[in-house]
């Protein structure tokens, strides 16, 4: 019996040593960015050094824009993403750094909030999920940002204004 009960408390003792070291883990999880694990960026296929395909677009203004025109910021949006939403205002602030001419959004669906928050710094093209300016890009998630050099390649790229190396705008 002294067996028995000597064997009920040791399984005891490890099961509270478990559930200790499990506490412990699940907090230094939180304390190293628990936060930024979370947050593994969109599927983009473009990553720096690659060339952006052809394309030919217009903007909201009637404005012709292609690959050979494009450089600066290029953030794609799409209607109904939340995200998206919370990324508008930091992508008009940097969009006014910038100046409109090197900044274009492009916006997936029809989302007139998104169109009138960034029409005033940046050429808008709406187009189709599937349309040639997300096609030579080859994005096929929103949101989504990138940096074009003037060599018509991608600097950076990212779903966060932080991903891509900009001067704050702070």
């Amino acid at each position: 019996m002294s067996y028995l009960t000597a064997a009920v408390v040791l399984i005891g003792l490890l099961c509270v040593f478990n559930l200790l070291l499990t506490f412990g883990l699940i907090r230094r999880l939180k304390q190293l960015g628990g936060a930024g694990a979370g947050h593994a960026g969109p599927p983009i296929a473009l990553r720096p050094g690659s060339p952006v395909g052809e394309f030919a677009a217009v903007t909201l203004d009637g404005e012709q824009v292609s690959h050979d025109t494009v450089e600066g910021l290029v953030g794609f949006f799409s209607a109904g993403c939340e995200p998206c939403h919370k990324l508008i205002p930091g992508f008009t602030a940097q969009a006014r750094v910038l100046g409109r001419e090197n900044v274009l959004a492009v916006v997936a669906g029809e989302d007139a909030e998104a169109v009138e928050a960034l029409s005033p710094v940046a050429r808008v093209v709406v187009e189709d999920f599937e349309g040639p300016v997300a096609g030579a890009f080859q994005n096929t998630w929103t949101p989504a940002l990138y940096l074009l050099g003037s060599n018509h390649r991608v600097v950076a790229a990212g779903g966060r204004m932080e991903d891509l190396p900009l001067a704050s705008t702070a």
